[in-house]
């Protein structure tokens, strides 16, 4: 796991070694969680507070939102139910870092421990009351993993206005910081 002391993504992992629907939907949720790592590395009470007008979310409420994303992927990738904690916004940024971290991670490794075919059959399944309602997995690639990327991003434009940009030593394109 590439990683610093206590979080994965401190670089991207090595690509896997065959191309499959798995190991390339693994590998786009790896990039996110690289991103994820940098864009909310060294953020201050400051820049979680930040809020770019009265009607936007604030970068912390953002990270709630990418938090929440987090579980739906991995709830998907699982086959499980999403049944959210109405709690999740009581711990701390730390430990909201850590989990959606974890969660990108364990997705992604689960994702390719799969065999070849095998993503056809996961769904994202989504109980409220007594309905429950079921979505191919499809509608996780265009839905909660690219919402996730979008809004981190946004923490990178946030934490920017807020005073506090990423290092400008991070490679995208390899996945590692420039020392």
């Amino acid at each position: 796991m590439a990683q610093d002391s206590e979080h994965p993504y401190y670089e991207i992992p090595p690509y896997p070694d065959s191309y499959t629907a798995e190991t390339a939907t693994a590998r786009m949720i790896d990039g996110l969680g690289f991103r994820y790592f940098w864009a909310t590395e060294g953020l201050t009470e400051k820049d979680l507070e930040y809020k770019p007008s009265e009607d936007g979310r604030s970068t912390g409420e953002t990270l709630d939102h990418i938090y929440g994303l987090s579980l739906v992927v991995l709830n998907g990738v699982k086959n499980q139910v999403n049944d959210f904690p109405d709690d999740f916004q009581e711990i701390t940024f730390e430990e909201k870092r850590k989990n959606t971290l974890d969660n990108i991670y364990q997705a992604s490794e689960l994702l390719k421990s799969k065999k070849p075919g095998e993503i056809a059959n996961l769904k994202s399944i989504f109980k409220n009351g007594d309905n429950t309602s079921e979505l191919p997995f499809w509608n996780l690639l265009n839905g909660p993993i690219e919402d996730a990327i979008y809004h981190t991003g946004q923490i990178v434009l946030l934490r920017r206005a807020s005073g506090n940009p990423i290092s400008p030593n991070l490679s995208m394109m390899m996945g590692k910081k420039r020392e």
